[in-house]
């Protein structure tokens, strides 16, 4: 009988059915690939299940998932735990440890699978603030209880009958994971989905993605504890392609050139940093060359698909893609037909140029409460149009609020916020969901996101002020890194700006500017006047309310672990306020 997919746990013994890989599931250890089958993953998921079935797992417990880097064992205890009719509570490696204590506390975890020494030294320190019975590591750490314990547990087949018994009381609406979203202000939320929820966006996602099936490489190096991944990890599986997870973001580009992927997936700042990086090294060329090479950067950043430029435009293409935009497939791997977009904003040059290139930004749109795709982009039936988000997907149904904000409705939208009917009952509408993100249908019904509802503000003059917008625009210089719009109940709007060290260093040089730290770049007048530069850049681009009168630089580069990012890099626009509070003042004193 065929394998019909209804629940998460369905999708491995639905390859094994259709397309039975040799490499399902390949990660590095000890500097060498070591792949599963298909075959190999179920059989190690099944052993997982036994084993948690003799410590006691029951239908509906709470089991944590941290790994610091995607790997296999990751998706080996997601199938393992959700075939005992246990949830997944998939976590956010780089958070701290009191973010740890909340969410293990909140979901009620009772065991917790982690992937290093760095997350099980903070967990150790509030362990015992917790409902933790158990934690069992990837990695061989002394003293601690090993994930290969519980899988040789598990070794017997004595009680698979009772995973069965259990599996086949899972049904399509039962809760699969909470997912604690990263959250740009106060605690996280715990986003309940259930199996139907990513099931059917998966299924109707499929049909957007143009590999070839049971032929296709994926590199996956998104944290998989974010539902965009975790989304696309199963997609793969349901579409036969084999998994390789990067070791890190510093060694993607020495394991693309190792896997040769077809495709893989990306938040919109990473593309940007490899576009930074290309044109860094284009900056170092000299002569004929880095003629050529800006000449193929000018072309590709006025790309249209479909032929749209002309046959002449497409001949100086074809001869742009030999010359120059090969060495830059080549450093991905050589074999890339399609790179994902999602989580944030992309670029709309990215867009262009990365197509030009031969290798394709689909940007898509979706929240972790939508399972998450909403609409995306695809290059079947001319579905592929730059500056959108793409089409909706199959099953969803869009609809605009008086003030354009994206309402959605369908199988993908999640089952509420877990201990919360509040909050839930107050992003719910008649039925949708209130996405937060202002949009429009262009007249061919492409999706266009406009802004975000909770970030426009308004000047003391009463003008609207959209930051995303202001900013993409700002991030296009290579001097900016990060940038945040500020000036809610202001007399006009102002930026705090981390520059792009790596470049601007660069740049200093070249100019002779002397400096013996961060600090001392950004208090050079110099420095300033060519960062004003390129605000004023910007600013042409938008109406006299809404251009950037004054800014400020900061010293310090924004991140994660220091509190700037969420783990999806989104800012936390609250929180670097505080942190630049005195910056804010200088800007409006």
């Amino acid at each position: 009988m065929a394998v019909e997919v209804t629940r998460l746990f369905d999708f491995p013994y639905y390859q094994l059915e259709t397309y039975n890989l040799k490499k399902a599931f390949s990660t590095k250890y000890d500097g060498k690939w070591q792949s599963l089958s298909t075959q190999e993953f179920i059989d190690k998921a099944n052993q997982l299940s036994r084993g948690l079935l003799k410590l006691g797992v029951k239908p509906n417990d709470k089991i944590a998932i941290i790994s610091t880097t995607n790997r296999t064992e990751w998706n080996i205890c997601d199938t393992g735990i959700l075939q005992t009719g246990a949830q997944t509570i998939p976590i956010y490696p780089t958070i701290s440890k009191e973010d740890y204590e909340y969410i293990l506390n909140h979901s009620e975890s009772v065991y917790c699978f982690v992937s290093d020494i760095t997350i099980i030294e903070k967990l150790n320190q509030i362990k015992e603030n917790t409902k933790l019975k158990a934690i069992y590591t990837f990695d061989d750490i002394k003293g601690e209880k090993n994930f290969n314990e519980l899988l040789e547990s598990g070794l017997s087949d004595e009680n698979q009958n009772e995973v069965e018994e259990r599996k086949n009381t899972v049904k399509p609406e039962d809760l699969a994971s909470i997912i604690y979203t990263s959250g740009t202000t106060g605690r996280p939320k715990g986003v309940m989905l259930s199996h139907n929820n990513i099931v059917s966006n998966v299924i109707a996602s499929k049909k957007r993605v143009p590999l070839d099936y049971g032929n296709s490489k994926a590199l996956s190096f998104l944290p998989v504890c974010h539902i965009f991944e975790r989304m696309i990890l199963y997609l793969y599986l349901y579409c036969g392609v084999d998994i390789y997870f990067a070791e890190s973001i510093e060694k993607l580009t020495e394991n693309a050139q190792e896997v040769k992927p077809e495709v893989m997936t990306a938040v919109p700042r990473l593309y940007e940093k490899i576009y930074d990086k290309i044109i860094l090294k284009g900056e170092e060329l000299s002569g004929i060359k880095k003629k050529l090479f800006f000449w193929a950067v000018n072309l590709g950043l006025n790309y249209k698909p479909y032929g749209e430029n002309g046959w002449w435009y497409e001949k100086k293409l074809g001869l742009a893609r030999k010359l120059i935009f090969s060495k830059w497939q080549a450093a991905l791997g050589g074999e890339l037909k399609l790179m994902v977009s999602g989580s944030a904003a992309l670029q709309p040059r990215l867009t262009r140029i990365f197509a030009a290139a031969g290798m394709p930004i689909m940007e898509g749109y979706g929240l972790t409460e939508t399972s998450p795709v909403i609409s995306v982009n695809d290059q079947i039936d001319g579905n592929f149009r730059v500056g959108t988000v793409g089409k909706i997907i199959e099953g969803v149904d869009v609809k605009f609020g008086n003030d354009g904000e994206i309402l959605v409705k369908g199988p993908n939208v999640m089952q509420g916020y877990y201990k919360d009917p509040e909050k839930t009952a107050s992003v719910m509408k008649d039925g949708y969901f209130c996405t937060g993100d202002k949009g429009e249908f262009d007249k061919d019904g492409f999706l266009k996101i406009t802004g975000r509802t909770k970030e426009m503000f308004k000047t003391s003059g009463g003008k609207y002020i959209v930051p995303p917008l202001l900013e993409g625009q700002l991030k296009q210089s290579l001097f900016i890194e990060q940038v945040m719009v500020v000036g809610e109940g202001e007399k006009m709007p102002g930026a705090i700006i981390q520059p792009n060290f790596e470049y601007l260093k660069d740049w200093a040089k070249e100019n002779k500017i002397s400096f013996s730290s961060n600090q001392e770049l950004v208090s050079n007048k110099k420095v300033i006047d060519a960062i004003q530069n390129e605000v004023d850049e910007c600013n042409v681009h938008f109406g006299k309310w809404e251009q950037i009168k004054r800014f400020e630089l900061t010293a310090d580069e924004w991140s994660i672990d220091a509190g700037h990012l969420t783990p999806t890099m989104k800012m936390k626009r609250s929180v670097i306020k505080d942190i630049y509070k005195d910056l804010y003042n200088k800007i409006y004193s």
